[in-house]
């Protein structure tokens, strides 16, 4: 976990973010709220579709039609970022906001040597630097994220490094100008153990010497345990919890988060099966009324079907959108 968070450097509220097909209007993101500060991790946590990766474009601006931003504010060091134009996004991605994404064989160009992609990610920014005079800032990042000999993997094409290795070169490439905010987005999906824990360290290490807000979206709790600050804990668009990391693995407050923390090896004992979520999340173009968990929910009872429930405060910095949320933080009903 970070030691020093700071004021807030992002800013997200009452966000929705819809995507309008031929057939129906699609709320991905319905109105989440959070915050993270300067030096601060900030997990969001939540099964495929459930609108995490969806918020976390938003907020890079890189929402594309038939997608739109309807409601809300996304605010980076006091500046609101809605509505502004793409060239003066443009200016602040990879500046000031910076991302790294869940495929980097999708998110580097394979016909480019990865040098000239991390070169590119500094001279667009530098209006003072060309691509050739950023190449020795390039090969500092890529020793400093292990990729060494640098000068060797400079050259390379994306198609000769290891998935491990092309991680390496999206962070060199998301840091090379020292942003606010690092987003990552799932960013050790397909990679081995090993490899998993050696990329956190790295990000976590980055993250302590230059006091990023960082930003890890992943469905796995057991990846930010023992790393994140606070998690936010996302269910068909919605945060259905929002505590500090310590006080979410001890005392969850939804059944949705308690069905995650039950399905993580490491919580429990090896002897005992995993639990299991039954179903599957809705559909975002019908998503269920009242809380869209109740159908997969233990604890369901009808008035659960008939009114979203807000988020509840249970104690300082922690809530849950659950009627029964301060039974089940208390261990009074279990899922």
């Amino acid at each position: 976990m970070s030691d020093v968070t700071g004021v807030s450097v992002l800013e997200v509220n009452g966000l929705r973010v819809q995507f309008r097909t031929e057939h129906a209007v699609v709320r991905a993101v319905n109105e989440v709220s959070f915050t993270v500060g300067a030096g601060e991790t900030l997990a969001v946590v939540g099964e495929s579709g459930s609108g995490k990766t969806v918020t976390a474009l938003a907020i890079m601006g890189l929402i594309e039609p038939p997608g739109t931003i309807t409601q809300g504010e996304i605010r980076l060091a006091g500046r609101s970022l809605v509505g502004l134009r793409e060239e003066e996004y443009r200016g602040i991605r990879g500046r000031e906001l910076a991302m790294v994404f869940q495929d980097p064989m999708s998110a580097l160009n394979p016909v480019q040597r990865v040098g000239n992609q991390i070169a590119e990610a500094i001279a667009v920014h530098d209006g003072t630097r060309s691509r050739r005079a950023a190449g020795p800032q390039v090969l500092e990042l890529l020793e400093r994220v292990g990729l060494t000999p640098a000068a060797a993997r400079a050259r390379a094409y994306p198609h000769e490094l290891s998935g491990g290795m092309r991680q390496r070169v999206m962070l060199a490439m998301a840091l090379a100008n020292r942003p606010r905010v690092l987003i990552a987005d799932e960013p050790t999906t397909a990679l081995d153990v090993t490899t998993q824990a050696q990329i956190i360290d790295l990000i976590l290490e980055l993250q302590r010497e230059m006091g990023l807000a960082l930003v890890l979206v992943t469905h796995d709790l057991g990846v930010v345990a023992g790393i994140a600050d606070r998690i936010v804990v996302m269910y068909a668009g919605r945060v259905v919890e929002e505590a500090p990391a310590d006080r979410l693995f001890a005392r969850a407050g939804h059944p949705y988060t308690r069905g995650l923390l039950g399905s993580v090896p490491m919580q429990r004992d090896g002897r005992v099966p995993l639990a299991v979520i039954p179903g599957s999340p809705p559909d975002p173009a019908n998503v269920p009324p009242g809380c869209a968990f109740h159908p997969r929910c233990a604890l369901a009872e009808d008035r659960c079907g008939q009114t979203v429930p807000e988020l509840r405060v249970l104690t300082a910095g922690h809530r849950a959108a659950c009627l029964f949320a301060d039974e089940v933080s208390a261990g009074e009903r279990s899922v």
